[in-house]
């Protein structure tokens, strides 16, 4: 069985879209990528239809069986939190009509399961989402390139991945990246 995930990297000037077919044995497979951008010029209600709109079209087109977004997490840069925050409640509320499930993977999170570090850079990320989905060029701009990570994510972690959540940290079947992922999970989850 095959999983197929639509991942968005949310914001209001690009909002990273990518879609991703995931196979028991963790084979991903990109199906569709793209951006969808928006003016700062144009009004703020402007900008969430045109981000909703593309969003629907998506989700009719591709049929998910789960959207993952990434979590809003808190920067310094208080207006650039709030257009990330309206653009996701858009994206959330969009595949909630359709009853697809949604998801929520921070940056990190991200980051450790498809580089094998929470620390990783967006060229790091890039390059490995290129290698895992086997493209010919990585994808541009970054926004997809992270959606396309962001739906890698959620298919190993739940989905066709699930026997991460039933092996340990250190098992040998998992992946670099899937065993650093794993071991993050871990350390977050005793930090409760």
């Amino acid at each position: 069985m095959t999983l197929r995930v639509l991942g968005v990297d949310p914001g209001l000037t690009r909002c990273g879209i990518g879609v991703v077919d995931v196979e028991k044995n963790r084979r991903a497979t990109m199906v569709a990528v793209g951006v969808v951008g928006t003016s700062p010029d144009e009004s703020l209600d402007q900008r969430l239809l045109l981000i909703a709109t593309s969003i629907d079209d998506w989700l009719d087109r591709y049929e998910p069986d789960v959207l993952a977004v990434e979590r809003v997490f808190s920067q310094l840069n208080v207006s650039t939190v709030m257009g990330v925050a309206q653009a996701s409640g858009v994206v959330i509320v969009a595949a909630a009509r359709r009853g697809i499930p949604v998801a929520l993977h921070t940056p990190s999170e991200v980051k450790a399961a498809v580089t094998g570090s929470g620390t990783s850079n967006k060229d790091a990320v890039t390059k490995l989402v290129t290698k895992i989905l086997r493209l010919d060029a990585p994808p541009r701009p970054a926004d997809a390139a992270d959606a396309l990570a962001l739906a890698i994510t959620h298919a190993w972690r739940a989905g066709s991945g699930a026997a991460i959540a039933t092996t340990g940290p250190g098992s040998s079947s998992l992946t670099p990246a899937q065993r650093a992922w794993a071991e993050a999970e871990a350390k977050a989850r005793r930090a409760r």
